[in-house]
């Protein structure tokens, strides 16, 4: 009976070692995460403080989402901290 071409197979081999890449942030990266999430936090409550005229006059509740934004791109900052 002839016999699968799985059974001809070689048997499993473990991958060779890869070299890693850098495991280290760069300096600036902390603290630009910090300042995002902390200019964020301060945009947002700035804008609820003055009744959303201020950081920047005239554009109302885009205020908040420029606030989030900021946030977000912290967040999203320390989803990659090593």
């Amino acid at each position: 009976m002839p016999k699968s071409r799985t059974r001809q197979k070689s048997h499993y081999t473990a991958p060779t070692e890869r070299p890693s890449g850098p495991t280290v942030n760069p300096p600036w990266f902390v603290p630009v995460l910090g300042g995002l999430l902390v200019a964020g936090l301060l945009w947002i409550v700035v804008t609820y403080l003055t009744n959303f005229g201020y950081p920047i006059p005239g554009i109302g509740s885009w205020n908040l989402a420029i606030g989030f934004a900021f946030a977000l791109v912290g967040l999203g900052m320390a989803t990659r901290w090593k």
